[in-house]
C-alpha cells in the first residue's frame, strides 16, 4: 500500500476542484489544469478533500493510485501558488532574449537556440542571462526548463552552459601540464 496514496488532498481555499468520472478540473487564481486519469484508481471528492483509492487488487492499480494522488496534489498547489525555476547562462557571450513566445538563447554556438513558450508558462529574461519560467502545471514548467538546459548543461570544467538555480554541479580540475 503506498503511504503517500492514503494521504486525502486537501483542497486549498482559493482552489476548486470537480470531478467527473476519471477527469479531475481544478482552477485557481494562477489558472485552470484539467487531467484524465486511467480507469484503475477511483477519485473521489467529499468534506473539501480528494481521496484516490485503487479501483481493484491488481498490482498496476497499486501502482498507480499513489502516483494520481501526487498529481492532483500538485495540481490543486500550482493553481493556487504557481511553480517557479530558474535558470542561469554562464559563459561569455551567452544570453538570451524573449521575442514574442519564443525564447532566443546564443550560447555561443553558429546557430541561436530557440524554445516555442507554451501556452500557460510565462518566461521572462532579466539582466540578458537570467531566466525564469513559472506556471501552474508542475510537469510543464519541469519540462521547459529541461529543454533549455538541454540546449547547453552545464559543464564541470569551466561552469559554462545553463546552470539551474539550486542544482549543484560538480566542477572538475583540469588537465596538469608535467
Amino acid at each position: 500500500m503506498s503511504r503517500i496514496g492514503k494521504l486525502p488532498v486537501p483542497v486549498l481555499d482559493k482552489a476548486t476542484v470537480a470531478i467527473d468520472g476519471q477527469t479531475v478540473r481544478v482552477e485557481g487564481p494562477k489558472g485552470k489544469l484539467e487531467k484524465t486519469f486511467d480507469r484503475s484508481v477511483n477519485i473521489e471528492l467529499a468534506d473539501s478533500e480528494v481521496r484516490v483509492t485503487p479501483a481493484d487488487k491488481s498490482p498496476h492499480a497499486y501502482a498507480m493510485y499513489g502516483t494520481v494522488r501526487s498529481i492532483i496534489n500538485n495540481m490543486v498547489i500550482g493553481v493556487v501558488e504557481g511553480y517557479k525555476k530558474e535558470l542561469e547562462l554562464k559563459g561569455v557571450g551567452f544570453r538570451g532574449a524573449l521575442k514574442g513566445n519564443v525564447l532566443d538563447m546564443a550560447l555561443g554556438k553558429s546557430h541561436p537556440c530557440e524554445i516555442t513558450i507554451p501556452e500557460g508558462i510565462t518566461v521572462t529574461v532579466k539582466e540578458n542571462t537570467k531566466i525564469t519560467v513559472e506556471g501552474a502545471d508542475k510537469q510543464m514548467v519541469g519540462e521547459i526548463t529541461a529543454s533549455i538546459y538541454a540546449f547547453y548543461p552545464a559543464e564541470p570544467y569551466k561552469g559554462k552552459g545553463v546552470h539551474i538555480v539550486g542544482k549543484y554541479v560538480r566542477r572538475k580540475e583540469g588537465k596538469k601540464s608535467a
